[in-house]
């Protein structure tokens, strides 16, 4: 008997266990840096992918869209009002089978709406708001994100709408992202001032989410809650090569495109 072909059973059985078990997927989502509209009809070869500089080979990338669980966290500080017009916008803007829930937050976050279908209860909400105090916008993350998200069931993201002003949280932006990472959370900062644009920015990056400059894009609340929705419910999953665990240094270029745009992209590794 031919040894090469009595053996060829067992190393294709050890080959495609191999593949099943070498492989780790990432939650990326990419736009274009200045306009914040995504980008989707990427392909594997798009993705450049590294873990601490240490290249990661995309098998596949795949976009798809999804439905959401959204966490609203409501700037509610003294400079907090200029976002009010926000509020009911993204609230309209919630499609059917997604949810969301409000955290008012300035000194301290405060749950005033839990998590429902319901945009009369969602704008009530909204409309009993006051302001005052100084806004701490990664401590009211790190409140949102420890345990806000147990029943979710769609694609687990918190969008803040600030005006942002980041007064002197006690919680850093590293202790935020940890646990965003943990529980397969995205942020959206949805900004008017540019002061802690390098804030939002980071902490977009680093949780597979996007940030968006209400001034710069100069959309009425209306078509700025569409464009973030668009990147909400759109995401790619790529497939790396290799089973080993993605540490918190990752970093995701995409080249090729021919679209003449700047574009930015974000990760999230997924269990």
């Amino acid at each position: 008997m031919n040894l090469q072909a009595f053996l060829r059973p067992a190393i294709l059985c050890l080959a495609a266990l191999g593949f099943l078990q070498g492989q780790t997927k990432l939650l990326v989502t990419v736009v274009d840096r200045k306009t914040g509209v995504e980008i989707p009809n990427l392909a594997a070869g798009n993705f450049s992918v590294s873990d601490d500089r240490i290249p990661r080979a995309v098998q596949a990338a795949e976009y798809g869209k999804i439905t959401l669980d959204v966490m609203v966290l409501f700037d509610t500080s003294l400079v907090g009002e200029m976002v009010h017009p926000l509020g009911e916008a993204f609230i309209n803007g919630l499609e059917e089978k997604e949810q969301m829930a409000i955290v008012s937050f300035a000194s301290s976050a405060d749950l005033i709406q839990d998590f429902t279908s319901s945009k009369q209860f969602l704008k009530q909400a909204v409309r009993q708001v006051k302001y005052g105090n100084t806004p701490r916008v990664v401590d009211a993350l790190y409140a949102a994100a420890d345990g806000g998200f147990q029943s979710a069931v769609g694609r687990k993201v918190i969008v803040i709408l600030t005006t942002g002003v980041e007064g002197y949280s006690r919680t850093t932006e590293r202790d935020v992202l940890k646990l965003a990472r943990s529980n397969q959370i995205s942020i959206f900062p949805v900004y008017v001032i540019g002061a802690e644009r390098g804030l939002f920015e980071k902490l977009a990056r680093e949780s597979g989410g996007a940030f968006f400059s209400a001034r710069d894009l100069k959309l009425s609340p209306a078509q700025l809650a569409q464009r973030v929705y668009a990147v909400l419910r759109g995401r790619y999953i790529l497939t790396l090569a290799g089973n080993q665990s993605l540490g918190d240094r990752i970093r995701v270029e995409v080249t090729g495109t021919n679209l003449g745009i700047r574009v930015w992209a974000s990760a999230l590794p997924l269990d």
